[in-house]
């Protein structure tokens, strides 16, 4: 049973809070000193590579947020529940101007040499193909860029835990974002980001080729640690289960863990898996319901399609020899069959094809280069989503990383449809190109991790009120938190059997942020001020994040040899979840 917040809560809630903004202004203030403010009134031009800006009165931009600012702290009650259940706000106002800053840079340029927004090249710092592939994907992931351009990410930051790095890879995430999404550069070198990367995860340094999917899982890993909203993580035991009400321990299994994981990671990337053993001998049945962040799907012979590598994944494993499971009702090694189901699934999917074999001392030893098709939109998964409480699981492409040749000669593109008019694009470290579905779909034979959004026709994230453009590719992503079950994703139909949890308590604040406050001044780019974004244009209000109870929330440490949220960490001492990876038959 969570408690109600406190008044020192609160207190406390608030200093951690000016410490953390004292401790990264240093990096703001650096990074506004590289992109000065633009002067109004001047020329749009696009020679020389320069991205074309429309001149723009930066006063009327001002007072028309300042307006949405005060509307906002005058929100009734239920308008601050519903801000501090999902991250809707955000988005629509962090859409709505970068959708002005499109279409009058699309006005201005005409015919002329124009990239939309976000469509900027990451220049190769010696075989970090990997890396620039990697990060263009989830700049395309649309909640995520939106969290780190227009909300209030540094009131999150958790500089006591000691498995992240108190706030510097996230903040740096941050700064490459902006200077992705707010500058004029038609070309970004994120040497920063590689700095601070390397510092959290030491096998990335140097100039060495490395995996996508394993950077995507470190990166991941420690953007939550840094964001994860518990700051004193209790310890909780995992729980067997037996399989007679799945449900209900589905449901619990996922409040233990975010008694200890909360985070937007969590909120956006992470499902849940159902692990189910069964002894051959005496019939005893084990079952764990464990958290994960991207499924990694075998390949085998017969595979034709993404289907096909799913339907394999969630087959049934024989479990003899070395791999024979240990009973607990026999007391000894039996032979034994394990399944993995798919339970809950996440508003961003995150799917892993292993083309690479490893070899028994963990080289890679070969590469399957099979031809798999996969869906570019209504990947239905209702048929091996399990629960009965989740949303309707159906998924559409945004993002593809694409790894091209073989093991010594590899390279990695990416593939990404842009914000506004969802036209797909290639990256090839620092040249972005148009391109046409059909080159994503026909190139499907060096697809290696593949970003799906869930589709959310029937959850609309505007109010009644709101004309705001925001993207189709947008899913309702919930802030989950112990206290706030009715925003599990086990709750979400209206059946009272999975409707009947009650909000335990809530101390909420709705308070908004300048964004000038949060990016101090507007970042651009030190070419001629024709060419330069305005950040206080871009957005005058970030929204502030929700300040609810101070319950301990981080869940449950799962099986190492099963999925789960975060990768096992060598360069760490704390034992950590990694997911689970299943060989090729």
């Amino acid at each position: 049973m969570g408690q109600r917040c406190s008044k020192k809560d609160l207190d406390d809630f608030e200093e951690d809070d000016d410490e953390e903004n004292a401790m990264f202004s240093e990096e703001d203030d650096e990074f506004d000193s590289q992109h000065p403010p633009r002067s109004d009134g001047a020329e749009s031009d696009t020679a020389g590579g320069r991205r074309t800006t429309t001149t723009t009165d930066t006063s009327d931009f001002s007072n028309q947020f300042r307006r949405k600012d005060n509307r906002a702290r005058t929100l009734s009650a239920d308008a601050k529940k519903r801000r501090a259940s999902n991250y809707n706000d955000v988005h629509i106002q962090v859409s709505e101007q970068l959708k002005q800053f499109e279409d009058n840079n699309a006005q201005v340029a005409l015919n002329r040499d124009y990239r939309p927004m976000g469509v900027v090249g990451l220049q190769n710092l010696g075989n970090t193909c990997f890396l620039n592939s990697s990060i263009q994907c989830l700049s395309a992931t649309i909640p995520l860029t939106d969290y780190f351009l227009g909300y209030d990410y540094k009131s999150e930051i958790n500089t006591k835990n000691f498995l992240g790095t108190g706030g510097k890879l996230a903040t740096a995430y941050a700064q490459l974002l902006k200077e992705m999404w707010l500058s004029n550069k038609t070309v970004v070198r994120p040497v920063q980001f590689k700095k601070q990367l390397s510092k959290f995860a030491p096998q990335f340094s140097g100039t060495y080729q490395h995996d996508a999917q394993e950077l995507l899982s470190f990166l991941l890993d420690g953007i939550h640690e840094d964001l994860n909203r518990v700051k004193d993580k209790p310890y909780v035991e995992d729980r067997d289960c037996d399989g007679k009400n799945d449900e209900a321990d589905a449901i619990e299994a996922w409040k233990n863990y975010l008694r200890r994981n909360k985070s937007l990671i969590v909120d956006l990337f992470q499902g849940q898996l159902r692990n189910t053993c069964r002894c051959n001998v005496c019939g005893h049945t084990n079952i764990r319901f464990e958290p994960f962040m991207y499924l990694s799907l075998p390949i085998s012979d017969s595979c034709r399609n993404l289907q096909d590598c799913l339907d394999l994944y969630i087959s049934t494993d024989e479990l003899r020899g070395e791999n024979r499971w240990y009973c607990e009702k026999c007391k000894k090694h039996r032979d034994g069959t394990k399944k993995i189901d798919l339970w809950i699934v996440p508003p961003i999917l995150i799917v892993h094809l292993k083309r690479f074999k490893y070899n028994e001392y963990g080289q890679v030893g070969s590469k399957n280069n099979a031809h798999i098709k996969f869906p570019m939109e209504g990947w239905d998964l209702s048929d091996a989503v399990k629960s009965k409480g989740s949303v309707k699981p159906v998924y559409d492409l945004y993002a593809v990383s694409n790894h091209i040749g073989g093991l010594r000669s590899g390279h990695y593109t990416a593939y990404s449809m842009t914000r506004f008019d969802e036209q797909w694009v290639e990256f090839n470290d620092s040249n972005p190109r148009p391109i046409t579905p059909d080159v994503v779909t026909r190139n499907a034979s060096a697809a290696y991790v593949l970003f799906y959004n869930r589709s959310d026709k029937e959850e609309s994230v505007h109010d009644n009120e709101s004309d705001a453009p925001t993207s189709a590719r947008y899913p309702m992503v919930r802030r989950q938190s112990v206290t706030r079950p009715d925003l599990w994703p086990h709750t979400q139909v209206e059946d009272s059997k999975f409707r009947d949890y009650r909000r335990r308590s809530n101390a909420m604040n709705g308070s908004m942020r300048s964004l000038g406050e949060s990016f101090h001044s507007p970042p651009t780019s030190p070419m001629p001020s024709s060419g330069r974004r305005s950040a206080n244009i871009i957005a005058n209000t970030v929204v502030a994040p929700m300040i609810s109870p101070k319950t301990s929330s981080r869940s449950t440490t799962p099986d190492p040899e099963s999925s789960s949220s975060v990768r096992k960490r060598t360069t760490r001492t704390a034992k950590k979840s990694s997911n689970r990876r299943r060989g090729d038959r």
